[in-house]
C-alpha cells in the first residue's frame, strides 16, 4: 500500500517551525472582525501589498482558515504544512490568517487578496460563499477552495477558483474495514461536526466498509453541532464508550480532539478513528487508524501551477486512484496481518473502479 509518510512529516515539521517561531512571528489584528496570521518562509520578500509577486521570495502563499484554525490537526494543519512546503520548495512566504466566526470569511480572504497573494487558500465548506464573493469582486485573483466547490449561479464552476474535494467515502471505507475487524462489541460511535458534504461522505464510506466485512455491527451517529467545541466531542465519546461501544470515528473538526482524551481515560480496549491525518499521538495506546486527506498535497499542486503558469479555476475530486486519501500508514503495519490484506484488497479493488463506494449525496 501507498504510504503517507511524506505529508506526515511535514507536517509535523511545519507544526514544529510554527511552535518554534515564537515572538519572532508577523503576527496581525484586523480591525472587526478580528482575525490573526502568521508568516514564514523565506527571508527577503520584497512584493508590496496589491502587487502581482515575480516569482522566486516575491510569493505570497496566504491561506484563509475555518473557525477550528490552526491546531486542529486536521485540515487546517495540513493546508498549512503545503503552504510551508511551496515556500521552502517554490520560494515567498507562506501565511495563515486565521478566522474564529463566518463573519470573518471575506474580509479575511480580502485582506489576503489585497496584500499581493499569489494564491489564496480557503479552508473548508462553510467558506464555500465566502470564495465565490470574494472571487467575483477580483476576477485576476488565483483562489484554492479545498472541500467544496465554488460556482456561479448557474452551477459552472468560477474561473478563477481551483475547487478541491477529496473522496473521502473511500478512505473512510478502508477505516471501517479495520473498524469491523477490530470491534468486540459490534457497536461502533460517529462523532461528526456538522452534517456537511464531506462529513456525510466519511460516514457513508465508513457505514459501507464496516458492512463489508459484517453487516451486523451497529453504528451510531451524533453530531457536535460545530468543528471547534472539543468538550461536547467528549461527551458524546464517553457516552458511548458507556453504552458499549468500543470504537468512535471522529469526523470533528479541532473538536474530535476531545474524543481522544476521552479515550485515554478508558484504558485498554477502547479505540478512536481519525480524520485527516494521523493522530496517534493524541491517544497512543488508544488510537485504531484514520481516514487521510492529502490536503499538504492539494495546496502544494496549486502552488506549483501559479509558479509554473498553468494555474487554471475548476473541479479537482481526488481519492484513491489519485492517492489522495487513504488509511494512516504509520500505524497500518500494527495490524493483523488479515486485516492489512484485507484493507489492501478495497484498496485495489476502489481505485481500479472495480468498486465504487457511495457518497451519501
Amino acid at each position: 500500500m501507498k504510504t503517507n509518510h511524506p505529508l506526515l512529516a511535514v507536517l509535523a515539521v511545519s507544526l514544529l517551525a510554527l511552535a518554534a517561531c515564537g515572538d519572532d512571528d508577523e503576527e496581525t489584528t484586523a480591525t472587526e472582525p478580528a482575525a490573526t496570521s502568521s508568516a514564514t518562509g523565506a527571508p527577503g520578500s520584497t512584493a508590496a501589498p496589491g502587487s502581482t509577486p515575480a516569482g522566486g521570495d516575491d510569493y505570497q502563499w496566504v491561506m484563509v482558515t475555518d473557525q477550528a484554525g490552526l491546531g486542529d490537526q486536521g485540515f487546517n494543519d495540513l493546508a498549512k504544512a503545503g503552504l510551508d512546503e511551496a515556500a521552502s520548495t517554490l520560494g515567498g512566504t507562506a501565511q495563515a490568517i486565521e478566522s474564529s466566526e463566518q463573519a470573518q470569511y471575506v474580509p479575511n480572504l480580502q485582506q489576503a487578496i489585497e496584500g499581493g497573494a499569489s494564491l489564496t487558500v480557503g479552508v473548508g465548506f462553510l467558506i464555500t460563499d465566502a470564495i465565490v464573493e470574494v472571487a467575483g469582486e477580483n476576477p485576476d485573483a488565483n483562489l484554492l477552495l479545498i472541500d467544496a466547490v465554488a460556482a456561479d449561479e448557474s452551477g459552472a464552476p468560477l474561473p478563477n477558483v481551483a475547487s478541491v474535494t477529496f473522496k473521502e467515502q473511500e478512505g473512510a471505507y478502508l477505516a471501517g474495514v479495520i473498524a469491523a475487524s477490530t470491534t468486540q462489541t459490534k457497536k461502533i460511535g460517529f462523532v461528526g461536526g456538522i452534517e456537511i458534504p464531506p462529513v456525510v461522505r466519511f460516514l457513508t464510506g465508513f457505514r459501507e466498509g464496516v458492512a463489508s466485512v459484517d453487516d451486523s455491527i451497529q453504528i451510531d451517529v451524533a453530531y457536535v453541532g460545530a468543528f471547534d467545541d472539543p468538550a461536547r466531542a467528549k461527551e458524546l465519546t464517553a457516552g458511548y464508550f458507556d453504552s458499549d461501544h468500543d470504537i468512535v470515528f471522529e469526523v470533528a473538526g479541532a473538536g474530535g480532539l476531545g474524543s481522544y482524551e476521552e479515550a485515554k481515560t478508558r484504558g485498554e480496549g477502547f479505540w478512536v478513528i481519525g480524520t485527516d491525518t494521523c493522530k496517534d499521538d493524541l491517544a497512543p495506546d488508544n488510537f485504531l487508524t484514520s481516514a487521510t486527506k492529502d490536503v499538504s498535497g492539494a495546496v502544494l499542486r496549486q502552488a506549483q501551477a501559479v509558479a509554473d503558469g498553468s494555474f487554471a479555476g475548476g473541479v479537482f475530486n481526488e481519492g484513491l486512484a489519485e492517492d489522495a486519501v487513504g488509511v494512516c500508514e504509520e500505524t497500518f503495519g500494527e495490524l493483523p496481518q488479515e486485516v492489512r490484506d484485507a484493507v489492501e484488497a478495497a484498496r485495489e479493488a476502489i481505485a481500479s473502479g472495480e468498486l465504487t463506494v457511495s457518497t451519501g449525496e
